[in-house]
């Protein structure tokens, strides 16, 4: 009976140090029981978590090799990163990336960001006009209903308004701008105020200075254009229309002198005051001041007149066809353009200064110069004086 006890008392002992050993040994972590051996006591293998599974899969997709696919030497997958990486853009695309944005820029642009733009540029202003600084790129009227100044006008007015609920201010375009002359722009808050505006460009009583860079030295360096200008169709393989030079006179058979011809009904007085203020590269920044107010007035005298085109001016550069202008070597070479690259060239026109005769004291506004006009005098070496070098 003895014995008996010995054997219950040993195999309680052996139960009771199994128990204890399973809840002191170590927990196993997630990746060591995917891996560890089956259960002594059961023989079953533990199972595995869906998660653990995934990572498994996905191991083994990471170390086998895709089948007729050649593992790369490491000089060759750098190569190959090194031919996929484009290179830096030259001096040359990078200025002509910069002309491309600055062309579009403001041309598909909301209408409150461009009468959000215009009311930053406000130069001047009162209870009879406005004098705001007129963007590149944007026309004043635009007949096929896109982005112009003149739908904007309503909402640039609510905004110098205050944005009043009730507010029955407005603007009204007085002078003539082109789309791609930038500069001082006058707004009239009135039809009256149109009228009287009107009457002192009638009276020589507004004046006008524009800055130009042109392509070439004029000759004499100052000096009046006193040419009609007429509208004609160009022939051709893209027939158009453009404004050119209706002259009175023409030198005579003989060639000692001229011989004043008839005026053709068609055509319009023009003049032009033109004075050189620097010339560099061959090119030159002139001051010009029109005392008629004829479409493409300048332009035409410019390219036609003095056979000094406004630099990116690419509809009068030739007098018969329509193509880019065609810039010297030397010029390209200073503004840093190919000429397959010259037709993102803008319009350098300027709309400088702008003087109204008051009643007690004249409006003078003076417009700063845009960023794109400003690169290309300091390309140019072209320099210029505020005050001594003006007409």
């Amino acid at each position: 009976m003895n014995s008996c006890r010995r054997i219950a008392c040993s195999g309680w002992r052996a139960g009771l140090n199994t128990v204890f050993s399973r809840i002191t040994a170590p927990s196993l972590s997630r990746s060591q029981a995917t891996s560890a051996a089956p259960d002594p006591d059961t023989g079953e293998k533990p199972r595995l978590r869906a998660i653990d599974l995934a990572k498994q899969v996905q191991q083994e997709k990471t170390k086998a090799p895709v089948v007729g696919q050649r593992k790369k030497p490491q000089a060759e997958a750098s190569g190959a990163a090194e031919a996929e990486t484009p290179p830096p853009p030259s001096g040359q695309q990078k200025r002509v990336m910069e002309l491309k944005r600055f062309s579009l820029q403001l041309q598909q642009v909301h209408p409150n960001v461009l009468a959000k733009h215009l009311l930053r540029g406000v130069l001047y202003q009162d209870k009879d006009v406005v004098i705001t600084n007129k963007p590149y790129g944007v026309p004043v009227k635009d007949d096929c209903g896109g982005t112009s100044i003149s739908s904007v006008l309503p909402v640039l007015s609510k905004m110098m308004d205050g944005m009043k609920m009730k507010s029955d201010s407005q603007l009204i375009p007085c002078l003539r701008l082109e789309k791609e002359t930038t500069g001082v722009f006058l707004l009239a808050r009135s039809e009256e105020v149109v009228q009287h505006i009107h009457s002192l460009v009638t009276n020589n009583q507004v004046q006008r200075k524009y800055w130009v860079v042109i392509v070439g030295v004029p000759v004499p360096s100052e000096g009046v254009i006193d040419i009609p200008i007429i509208e004609r169709e160009v022939p051709g393989p893209r027939p158009h229309y453009k404004m050119a030079l209706s002259p009175l006179f023409r030198v005579s058979d003989t060639g000692e002198g001229v011989t004043k011809v008839r005026a053709n009904r068609q055509s319009q007085p023009a003049v032009t005051k033109y004075k050189v203020l620097d010339s560099a590269s061959g090119c030159s920044l002139v001051e010009l001041q029109p005392l008629t107010e004829v479409k493409h007035q300048m332009r035409v005298h410019m390219a036609l007149g003095l056979t000094c085109p406004i630099l990116g001016d690419h509809k009068y550069s030739h007098s018969s066809k329509l193509a880019p202008q065609k810039l010297p070597e030397r010029v390209l070479g200073k503004l840093g353009l190919e000429q397959s690259k010259i037709r993102h060239l803008p319009l350098h026109v300027l709309a400088r200064q702008l003087t109204l005769a008051g009643n007690t004291q004249d409006i003078n506004v003076t417009c700063p110069m845009p960023k794109y006009f400003k690169q290309t005098l300091n390309q140019l070496r072209l320099t210029f004086s505020d005050e001594k070098d003006q007409l």
